[in-house]
C-alpha cells in the first residue's frame, strides 16, 4: 500500500527548507544579484504555486527554484523536499514516483541530477578502519539469476 506523504508536508515549512538550503546566503534577483528585499510578488505560479518575483532593479523576474536543478520543474516544495529526501535515503526511482504521484520518467532525471551534484561533495581520504564489513546482498548481487556453471547432479550417491 502507497502512502501519500506529500499530504502530511506543510508549503511553508518545506519553502523555508530549500531557502535554506539551496539559497544559504538568501534569495537574489539571477540577473543583477539584488537582494530579495528589492523585489515585489509578481505572480504565482499554477501547477507548483510559487511565488514569483520580480527585481525592481533590473525587472527580471525570478522565483524560489532559480538557478537550482529544479528551475522550470513544476513540482511543489513538498514534493521537491520529499524528493532530496528519498534520493539521500537510496530510494529507488519507482518508488519515488509512486510515493510522489509522478511518473518515474519525471523523477528519473531529478534523482541523476541530485546525485551528479552530490558526487563532488563526497570525500577522497580512505577509511582509517583496518577492517571492513560487506553486506552478502550487494557483494553477491545478481548471482543467484545465473545458470549454473556445471550439470546439475545429485547432493551424494545412495550408499555414500
Amino acid at each position: 500500500m502507497d502512502f501519500p506523504i506529500t499530504d502530511l508536508m506543510s508549503d511553508k515549512a518545506s519553502t523555508e527548507w530549500i531557502l535554506e538550503h539551496f539559497h544559504p546566503d538568501g534569495l537574489r534577483c539571477p540577473h543583477c544579484n539584488a537582494a530579495w528585499a528589492d523585489a515585489s510578488e509578481f505572480r504565482r505560479t499554477r501547477q507548483s504555486q510559487l511565488i514569483v518575483y520580480r527585481c525592481k532593479g533590473c525587472h527580471g523576474i525570478y522565483n524560489l527554484y532559480s538557478g537550482t536543478i529544479f528551475e522550470a520543474r513544476h513540482l511543489p516544495p513538498p514534493e521537491v523536499v520529499l524528493l532530496v529526501r528519498g534520493v539521500l535515503k537510496g530510494e529507488s526511482a519507482a518508488t519515488l514516483a509512486r510515493e510522489l504521484g509522478r511518473s518515474k520518467t519525471t523523477i528519473t532525471p531529478l534523482r541523476h541530477l541530485i546525485q551528479a551534484n552530490a558526487a563532488p561533495l563526497q570525500t577522497d581520504t580512505p577509511l582509517n578502519d583496518q577492517v571492513v564489513e560487506a553486506d552478502e546482498l550487494f557483494q553477491n548481487a545478481g548471482e543467484k539469476r545465473r545458470r549454473p556453471l556445471r550439470p546439475a547432479r545429485p547432493a551424494a550417491l545412495p550408499g555414500e
